[in-house]
């Protein structure tokens, strides 16, 4: 168990500290709850929703889980992306509530702490979970089982008090939002391919991808010598095969390619 981190710790506190302050104060508490109907005209229960429990069990069992879940993953990420991904998903929660089951209050951090829970099984899906400290469940599993389970009570119109959909937006948000970070992060790595690859020799391509990489180049800023030429072996390449050009042909596309 890793120890906690700055934001994990952060978000622990706020979430106790917001319990205790509205326990004492019900017209606070119904200030800061999300209803859908209201949400144009409350905006900020978008997010203030996300600090309220309905009694010490609900907030019990959603700080348990940032607290297992939550260090794991902020070190991974780093802090600004792990609360970017905690806020979203929590949003993602408001989002499915006000489409989905809008004539129903919804507080707590589920929606928040599922998106969490979902960054730990995408990171390591092979991870085992002891639940209730006895049945081990490895994370991707459990992702998947909470998936099912909030997505066939959401639509089979469960009258339990849970938010269903709260946690079904959730977890879509942080998945959308992991996986744009993963291709954010892999832009660079892409380019740098890309790089590698426009100056690698055609000769060590295959006849697919040489040829490909030729028809890549621009005629337009290409002085007409040069264009006729590019054009003349493009011809020659698609008709015999790129094998059929001498090694200056191919040079000659090359360099027009880069």
């Amino acid at each position: 168990m890793m120890p906690l981190t700055p934001w994990v710790r952060r978000l622990l506190l706020a979430n106790v500290a917001v319990f205790l302050v509205t326990a004492a104060s019900p017209v606070l508490y119904r200030s800061l709850l999300l209803y859908p109907p209201w949400a144009m005209y409350r905006p900020w229960t978008l997010v203030t929703y996300m600090f309220l429990h309905g009694g010490f069990g609900h907030l019990f069992f959603n700080m348990l889980g940032l607290y297992f879940f939550g260090p794991r993953l902020e070190d991974r990420l780093g802090g600004r992306p792990f609360l970017i991904l905690y806020f979203l998903s929590g949003l993602g929660g408001a989002v499915f509530s006000f489409f989905f089951a809008r004539q129903y209050p919804v507080v707590g951090a589920s929606g928040a702490v599922y998106g969490v829970l979902l960054g730990f099984a995408m990171f390591w899906p092979r991870e085992r979970i002891y639940l209730w400290m006895v049945l081990p469940v490895e994370a991707w599993l459990l992702a998947a089982l909470l998936v099912v389970g909030s997505l066939w009570a959401g639509v089979s119109g469960s009258t339990s008090r849970t938010a269903h959909f709260a946690h079904l937006g959730g977890l879509a948000f942080a998945f959308a939002y992991l996986r744009w970070i993963e291709w954010r992060r892999g832009a660079g790595r892409r380019e740098w391919q890309k790089a590698i690859s426009a100056n690698q020799p055609s000769v060590s391509l295959s006849d697919r991808d040489a040829l490909a990489r030729w028809k890549g180049i621009s005629l337009e800023g290409l002085h007409e010598i040069n264009r006729d030429e590019v054009v003349r072996l493009l011809e020659k390449a698609e008709g015999q095969g790129s094998k059929s050009l001498t090694p200056p042909e191919r040079d000659f596309l090359d360099r027009m390619a880069r």
